[in-house]
């Protein structure tokens, strides 16, 4: 065994983990590193950054997720969106993969998830591929190397790419399976090099345990006013809508990119790093993002780049148009030292509207908040799934259904509380089409949404006049200084008026119709919202 930091008492042996190669404890991102290259998983790129290729799975696999059920969980998990694992496939699941591992080099990284100590979780990372390790570094928050004698993991997520499941005997799909058992406090992951299913299965973890505490547990990034953590913001919105370039603005301090919890006394990052695509990156609209992929460490993700040169390239979508960095949120320069803020004073709904009808921003009433909160209304983007090759209008309930555990009204009933409780202002904000559905219109500029944003956040537009939209009833800014005034209005960006008016009842129908599993369970004020 090779050691680092670990506590003696509780080296992977204890966890009922025996029989394996070489198990190297809390390495530094320059050991790993070292591993990386050596072991043939990835190349050192420019300034030190680690250059991988995840193979065939260049996405998350949400067919392949599934949660066992048990007493613990068969009255608390929403069984209609998570898909079901019996403990019998789960335990051949955990005895053929700890099999399988035997002999096998792995790697230790035990970290921490949530930036508040109040509410920090122990995870245990347990990882066949080095670069994993390094990814997971940045992912979660570090302890101090002296924290680690006394650390006792509370969740351990095993991630074993080379293992291949039995769908039959381990209850599951394919030969990828990632399999959360809540009871035990432990994850399985196997027959997939993507990174992302190491991350996105401690934050399902945290949406189930959180919500017991009160906690809102968010799919969204985050920041504050310089100067100001009181006045922080929360930008909820799947992946491809703009949370980590949006919340990455030079004039406030980044809390976080993408999972944060919402508790009494304000928000709190549940990581320690982003992950954020790469595609057409360019330095001069997003230079700080741009930036991370010059700087050790940071783990480069399905890039085409020149073999001789190493330069990236960021317009070459041949291998994904999912390409992504991941790196420690502290290579941010207005990067949160702390990770938590106050109560937030805006609360940003992200969609990426394939339509062309939703506006570029709009105000919503609480009720409204929930509802298009409930509805999660979107478009999947090329590549953040498998199979996605162009936009897809999508309903994602909490902006983040693949990730949802509970049901949606225990999310909803706590977001209205902290709304409530915060007096925040609502939005809606359209990083989708505009001037035509895609294919006919353009993607929405994103210096106007970040002229926009800023008017938000920073009360501009309290003092602008509003008009009710007919078809969502939201209020919209009549017109907002430096903003065309056209670009505010859909109707008028589109040269057939007629034909805007039948994609905008058309979505509004889907809305309607989508909102109905959820109307035995929502207020009158919310009902209200939802009939139009």
């Amino acid at each position: 065994m090779t050691n680092g930091r670990v506590n003696p008492a509780m080296r992977l042996e204890d966890q009922g983990i025996t029989g394996l190669g070489n198990v190297y404890y809390n390495f530094l991102v320059s050991q790993l590193l070292e591993h990386t290259v050596s072991k043939g998983e990835g190349h050192i790129g420019l300034g030190g950054t680690v250059l991988v290729n995840t193979g065939k799975f260049t996405g998350r696999s949400p067919k392949d997720k599934r949660v066992v059920r048990n007493d613990v969980t068969e009255d608390t998990i929403w069984w209609e969106n998570n898909t079901a694992m019996t403990e019998e496939g789960f335990a051949n699941l955990k005895a053929d993969m700890l099999e399988h591992m035997k002999g096998r080099d792995y790697y230790v990284e035990d970290l921490y998830a949530n930036a508040d100590p109040v509410h920090r979780l122990n995870v245990r990372m347990v990882t066949e591929f080095a670069w994993h390790g390094i990814f997971m570094r940045h992912m979660l928050r570090r302890p101090a190397r002296v924290e680690l004698d006394a650390f006792v993991p509370e969740l351990t997520v095993i991630n074993c790419p080379s293992f291949q499941a039995n769908p039959e005997r381990h209850n599951c799909r394919s030969e990828t399976v990632i399999a959360l058992n809540l009871k035990e406090k432990l994850i399985l992951i196997g027959g997939t090099e993507y990174a992302g299913e190491n991350k996105k299965s401690v934050f399902t973890t945290l949406n189930y345990l959180l919500p017991e505490k009160g906690v809102m547990a968010m799919h969204c990034s985050a920041n504050h006013a310089v100067g100001k953590t009181e006045e922080s913001a929360v930008f909820f919105g799947l992946s491809g809508t703009g949370k980590t370039t949006l919340s990455a603005d030079p004039k406030r301090v980044l809390i976080g990119d993408d999972e944060h919890g919402w508790d009494d006394k304000g928000i709190f990052n549940f990581e320690g790093g982003c992950y954020a695509k790469t595609i057409n990156l360019s330095p001069e609209a997003e230079p700080e993002i741009y930036a991370t992929t010059r700087m050790f460490g940071t783990v480069i993700e399905n890039m085409v780049y020149d073999e001789d040169s190493l330069k990236l390239d960021f317009d070459d979508d041949s291998l994904t148009p999912n390409m992504r960095c991941a790196y420690p949120l502290f290579y941010i320069d207005n990067a949160s030292a702390t990770g938590v803020a106050g109560q937030p004073k805006n609360v940003i709904m992200l969609t990426c509207d394939a339509f062309g009808v939703l506006p570029p921003i709009a105000k919503l009433s609480p009720e409204q908040a929930m509802y298009h909160f409930l509805s999660g209304f979107t478009s999947k983007v090329a590549g953040t799934e498998r199979g996605i090759t162009e936009p897809q209008p999508t309903f994602s309930t909490c902006f983040g259904a693949p990730f949802m555990p509970r049901r949606p009204e225990v999310y909803g009933d706590l977001l209205m509380k902290k709304i409530a409780d915060s007096g925040a202002t609502c939005w809606l904000v359209n990083t989708g089409w505009s001037g035509g559905a895609y294919g006919t219109g353009s993607r929405m500029p994103i210096k106007a949404t970040r002229s926009l944003l800023s008017a938000a956040l920073d009360g501009t537009l309290k003092s602008v006049a509003f008009k009710k939209d007919p078809f969502f009833g939201f209020d919209v800014p009549v017109e907002v200084p430096g903003i065309e005034t056209d670009l505010l209005h859909p109707r008028d960006t589109w040269k057939d008026k007629a034909a805007f008016d039948v994609q905008a009842e058309k979505l509004v129908g889907m809305f309607k119709d989508n909102f109905e599993q959820y109307m035995p369970y929502v207020s009158d004020d919310v009902k209200a919202v939802a009939i139009g």
